[in-house]
């Protein structure tokens, strides 16, 4: 058997919300919306990944890193120092600043809507 990743699927207490942070920030661009009358989910494109952003019901809240099941969301970049200031400068928070963690891997963390953890990585 091969298996060939398909998509990541997140639920959102703001599907359309969470969905334009994905855009506005990481140049996510949105395939479709799914729903009648309301928007129940959104299928966006996140650099070849494809993600699902289903409404959903309050559940309780998110998991607090680090968690069992998806830890994080990794996204690689060319500069990463450019990058994180890029994004500071439009009002996003770091849980983690740049960190070299070993040679050739630099890494930086935020939290995205519904308590999503996004690692922005530069290897090299």
């Amino acid at each position: 058997m091969t298996f060939r990743f398909e998509h990541l699927h997140l639920r959102s207490a703001d599907c359309v919300k969470a969905a334009g942070f994905y855009v506005a920030f990481f140049g996510a661009r949105e395939l479709s919306r799914e729903g009648a009358s309301a928007v129940t989910r959104i299928v966006l494109d996140l650099g070849g990944l494809t993600l699902f952003i289903e409404q959903a019901p309050e559940a309780g809240p998110p998991a607090k890193p680090p968690n069992r099941g998806i830890e994080h969301i990794g996204l690689a970049v060319d500069d990463i120092a450019t990058t994180v200031a890029d994004l500071k400068q439009r009002g996003i928070g770091f849980v983690f600043d740049v960190t070299d963690v070993k040679p050739g891997l630099r890494t930086a963390f935020l939290d995205g809507p519904d308590g999503v953890r996004i690692e922005i990585l530069q290897r090299g």
